[in-house]
Protein backbone atom coordinates (compact mmCIF):
# COMPACT_ATOMS: atom_id res chain seq x y z
CA UNK A 1 0.00 0.00 0.00
CA UNK A 2 1.47 3.36 -1.07
CA UNK A 3 -1.10 5.85 0.18
CA UNK A 4 1.64 8.35 1.04
CA UNK A 5 3.77 7.91 -2.06
CA UNK A 6 5.89 11.02 -2.69
CA UNK A 7 4.65 12.83 0.42
CA UNK A 8 6.95 14.64 2.86
CA UNK A 9 6.15 14.29 6.56
CA UNK A 10 7.43 15.94 9.73
CA UNK A 11 7.00 14.04 12.99
CA UNK A 12 7.93 15.64 16.29
CA UNK A 13 8.77 13.27 19.10
CA UNK A 14 9.64 10.93 16.26
CA UNK A 15 12.63 9.10 17.70
CA UNK A 16 10.75 6.69 19.97
CA UNK A 17 7.33 5.32 20.80
CA UNK A 18 4.32 6.42 18.79
CA UNK A 19 6.34 8.88 16.72
CA UNK A 20 8.84 6.28 15.61
CA UNK A 21 6.10 3.76 14.84
CA UNK A 22 4.30 6.39 12.76
CA UNK A 23 7.53 7.24 10.94
CA UNK A 24 8.03 3.59 10.03
CA UNK A 25 4.45 3.26 8.78
CA UNK A 26 4.66 6.49 6.79
CA UNK A 27 7.87 5.33 5.09
CA UNK A 28 6.38 1.89 4.41
CA UNK A 29 3.54 3.70 2.63
CA UNK A 30 5.89 5.78 0.48
CA UNK A 31 6.60 8.96 2.46
CA UNK A 32 9.88 10.75 3.13
CA UNK A 33 10.04 11.58 6.85
CA UNK A 34 11.83 14.13 9.01
CA UNK A 35 11.85 13.20 12.69
CA UNK A 36 12.49 15.81 15.35
CA UNK A 37 13.43 15.35 18.99
CA UNK A 38 15.75 16.35 21.81
CA UNK A 39 18.01 13.29 22.16
CA UNK A 40 20.62 12.83 19.46
CA UNK A 41 21.33 9.22 20.39
CA UNK A 42 17.67 8.25 20.00
CA UNK A 43 17.39 10.17 16.73
CA UNK A 44 20.46 8.42 15.32
CA UNK A 45 19.11 5.01 16.32
CA UNK A 46 15.74 5.76 14.74
CA UNK A 47 17.24 6.90 11.43
CA UNK A 48 19.46 3.81 11.33
CA UNK A 49 16.33 1.66 11.64
CA UNK A 50 14.10 3.74 9.34
CA UNK A 51 16.54 3.85 6.44
CA UNK A 52 17.33 6.25 3.59
CA UNK A 53 13.93 7.94 3.49
CA UNK A 54 14.35 9.39 6.98
CA UNK A 55 16.20 12.42 8.27
CA UNK A 56 16.64 13.60 11.87
CA UNK A 57 16.87 17.11 13.27
CA UNK A 58 17.65 17.72 16.94
CA UNK A 59 15.73 20.32 18.88
CA UNK A 60 12.84 21.23 21.15
CA UNK A 61 9.29 22.04 20.02
CA UNK A 62 9.16 24.85 22.56
CA UNK A 63 12.13 26.60 20.91
CA UNK A 64 11.21 28.60 17.80
CA UNK A 65 14.82 28.70 16.58
CA UNK A 66 14.98 24.89 16.67
CA UNK A 67 11.72 24.61 14.73
CA UNK A 68 12.99 27.10 12.18
CA UNK A 69 16.08 24.92 11.68
CA UNK A 70 13.82 21.89 11.20
CA UNK A 71 11.72 23.53 8.52
CA UNK A 72 14.78 25.05 6.84
CA UNK A 73 16.13 21.51 6.48
CA UNK A 74 12.80 20.32 5.06
CA UNK A 75 12.68 23.22 2.58
CA UNK A 76 16.27 22.71 1.47
CA UNK A 77 15.82 19.01 0.71
CA UNK A 78 12.14 18.64 -0.17
CA UNK A 79 10.74 22.11 -0.82
CA UNK A 80 7.36 21.54 0.81
CA UNK A 81 5.75 19.51 3.58
CA UNK A 82 2.54 17.52 3.15
CA UNK A 83 2.05 16.01 6.61
CA UNK A 84 2.77 17.45 10.06
CA UNK A 85 2.35 15.08 12.99
CA UNK A 86 2.70 17.21 16.13
CA UNK A 87 3.37 14.32 18.46
CA UNK A 88 5.85 15.62 21.07
CA UNK A 89 4.43 15.36 24.55
CA UNK A 90 5.27 15.79 28.21
CA UNK A 91 3.45 14.59 31.29
CA UNK A 92 3.76 13.90 34.96
CA UNK A 93 1.69 13.31 38.07
CA UNK A 94 1.02 15.92 40.75
CA UNK A 95 -2.22 16.01 42.71
CA UNK A 96 -4.16 19.20 43.36
CA UNK A 97 -2.41 20.93 46.26
CA UNK A 98 1.03 19.84 45.02
CA UNK A 99 1.07 21.42 41.54
CA UNK A 100 3.98 23.78 40.87
CA UNK A 101 4.62 26.44 38.26
CA UNK A 102 7.53 24.44 36.92
CA UNK A 103 5.27 21.40 36.43
CA UNK A 104 2.72 23.43 34.49
CA UNK A 105 5.37 25.18 32.40
CA UNK A 106 7.05 21.93 31.35
CA UNK A 107 3.80 20.31 30.23
CA UNK A 108 2.18 23.34 28.62
CA UNK A 109 5.40 24.41 26.86
CA UNK A 110 5.57 21.05 25.09
CA UNK A 111 1.94 20.01 24.69
CA UNK A 112 0.36 23.36 23.84
CA UNK A 113 3.04 25.90 22.90
CA UNK A 114 5.01 23.18 21.12
CA UNK A 115 1.98 21.98 19.14
CA UNK A 116 1.04 25.52 18.15
CA UNK A 117 4.48 26.48 16.87
CA UNK A 118 5.16 23.09 15.26
CA UNK A 119 2.13 23.73 13.07
CA UNK A 120 2.44 27.48 12.65
CA UNK A 121 6.07 27.31 11.49
CA UNK A 122 5.15 24.60 8.96
CA UNK A 123 2.32 26.49 7.29
CA UNK A 124 4.45 28.44 4.77
CA UNK A 125 5.65 25.08 3.39
CA UNK A 126 2.25 23.40 3.30
CA UNK A 127 -0.07 23.26 0.29
CA UNK A 128 -3.57 22.15 -0.60
CA UNK A 129 -4.14 18.54 0.39
CA UNK A 130 -1.92 18.81 3.46
CA UNK A 131 -2.73 16.98 6.68
CA UNK A 132 -2.00 18.13 10.24
CA UNK A 133 -2.29 15.54 13.00
CA UNK A 134 -2.18 16.49 16.67
CA UNK A 135 -1.58 13.92 19.40
CA UNK A 136 -4.29 14.15 22.01
CA UNK A 137 -5.06 11.62 24.74
CA UNK A 138 -7.92 9.75 26.33
CA UNK A 139 -7.03 11.82 29.42
CA UNK A 140 -8.23 14.93 27.60
CA UNK A 141 -11.74 13.47 27.68
CA UNK A 142 -11.86 11.55 30.93
CA UNK A 143 -9.39 13.27 33.21
CA UNK A 144 -7.16 11.18 35.46
CA UNK A 145 -6.12 11.43 39.12
CA UNK A 146 -3.01 13.61 39.60
CA UNK A 147 -2.89 14.49 35.88
CA UNK A 148 -4.48 17.96 36.07
CA UNK A 149 -1.93 19.74 33.86
CA UNK A 150 -1.56 16.88 31.38
CA UNK A 151 -5.30 16.30 31.02
CA UNK A 152 -5.97 20.02 30.62
CA UNK A 153 -3.25 20.32 27.98
CA UNK A 154 -4.73 17.49 25.94
CA UNK A 155 -8.21 18.96 26.19
CA UNK A 156 -6.67 22.16 24.81
CA UNK A 157 -5.12 20.22 21.93
CA UNK A 158 -8.58 18.95 21.03
CA UNK A 159 -9.82 22.52 20.82
CA UNK A 160 -6.84 23.62 18.72
CA UNK A 161 -8.02 21.28 15.96
CA UNK A 162 -11.51 22.75 16.04
CA UNK A 163 -10.19 26.30 15.92
CA UNK A 164 -7.58 25.64 13.25
CA UNK A 165 -10.10 23.92 10.99
CA UNK A 166 -11.84 27.30 10.90
CA UNK A 167 -8.60 29.23 10.47
CA UNK A 168 -7.56 26.95 7.58
CA UNK A 169 -10.93 27.10 5.82
CA UNK A 170 -10.38 27.37 2.08
CA UNK A 171 -6.72 26.30 2.24
CA UNK A 172 -7.34 22.62 1.52
CA UNK A 173 -5.32 21.71 4.64
CA UNK A 174 -7.01 19.40 7.15
CA UNK A 175 -6.33 19.14 10.89
CA UNK A 176 -7.38 16.24 13.13
CA UNK A 177 -6.57 14.84 16.57
CA UNK A 178 -5.33 11.31 17.22
CA UNK A 179 -6.05 10.38 20.84
CA UNK A 180 -4.38 7.22 22.13
CA UNK A 181 -5.09 5.48 25.37
CA UNK A 182 -2.39 3.62 27.34
CA UNK A 183 0.31 2.56 24.88
CA UNK A 184 3.24 0.23 25.44
CA UNK A 185 5.99 2.68 24.51
CA UNK A 186 9.54 2.46 25.83
CA UNK A 187 8.80 5.32 28.22
CA UNK A 188 5.65 3.64 29.55
CA UNK A 189 7.50 0.38 30.15
CA UNK A 190 10.24 2.18 32.10
CA UNK A 191 7.84 4.33 34.09
CA UNK A 192 5.20 1.73 34.94
CA UNK A 193 7.04 -1.57 35.16
CA UNK A 194 5.35 -4.91 34.56
CA UNK A 195 2.73 -4.54 37.28
CA UNK A 196 1.88 -0.98 36.29
CA UNK A 197 1.48 -2.06 32.68
CA UNK A 198 -0.98 -4.75 33.76
CA UNK A 199 -2.93 -2.23 35.83
CA UNK A 200 -3.24 0.20 32.93
CA UNK A 201 -4.16 -2.61 30.55
CA UNK A 202 -7.07 -3.60 32.78
CA UNK A 203 -8.74 -0.18 32.45
CA UNK A 204 -10.08 -0.60 28.91
CA UNK A 205 -12.52 -3.14 27.45
CA UNK A 206 -9.82 -4.77 25.30
CA UNK A 207 -7.83 -5.50 28.47
CA UNK A 208 -4.45 -4.63 26.99
CA UNK A 209 -2.24 -1.67 26.12
CA UNK A 210 -1.87 -0.55 22.53
CA UNK A 211 1.18 -1.41 20.49
CA UNK A 212 2.70 1.83 19.11
CA UNK A 213 2.31 0.37 15.62
CA UNK A 214 -1.47 0.37 16.09
CA UNK A 215 -1.38 4.11 16.74
CA UNK A 216 0.99 4.63 13.81
CA UNK A 217 -1.47 2.87 11.51
CA UNK A 218 -4.22 5.34 12.39
CA UNK A 219 -1.80 8.26 11.96
CA UNK A 220 -1.14 7.00 8.42
CA UNK A 221 -4.88 6.93 7.77
CA UNK A 222 -5.24 10.54 8.92
CA UNK A 223 -2.20 11.53 6.84
CA UNK A 224 -3.62 9.97 3.69
CA UNK A 225 -6.43 10.86 1.29
CA UNK A 226 -8.43 7.99 2.79
CA UNK A 227 -9.44 10.56 5.42
CA UNK A 228 -9.95 13.35 2.87
CA UNK A 229 -13.36 14.44 4.23
CA UNK A 230 -12.19 14.63 7.85
CA UNK A 231 -11.15 17.82 9.59
CA UNK A 232 -11.65 19.09 13.16
CA UNK A 233 -12.22 15.46 14.15
CA UNK A 234 -10.85 13.39 17.01
CA UNK A 235 -10.05 9.73 16.43
CA UNK A 236 -9.85 7.73 19.65
CA UNK A 237 -7.44 4.78 19.57
CA UNK A 238 -7.84 3.88 23.20
CA UNK A 239 -9.33 0.39 23.41
CA UNK A 240 -12.63 2.01 24.38
CA UNK A 241 -11.20 3.61 27.53
CA UNK A 242 -12.74 7.06 27.04
CA UNK A 243 -15.79 5.84 25.14
CA UNK A 244 -17.72 4.07 27.89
Amino acid sequence: MNRLNGKTAVITGGATGIGRAAAKRFIDEGAFVFIFGRRQEALDAAVAELGPNARAVKGSVSDLADLDRLYAAVKAERGTVDIVFANSGAGGQLRLGEITGEHIDEIFDTNIKGAIFTVQQALPLMREGGSIILTGSSAGTTGAPAFSAYSASKAAVRNLARTWAEDLKGSGIRVNVLSPGPTATELAKEALGEEGMKAFASLNPLQRMADPAEIGAVAAFLASQDSSFMTASEVAVDGGLAQL
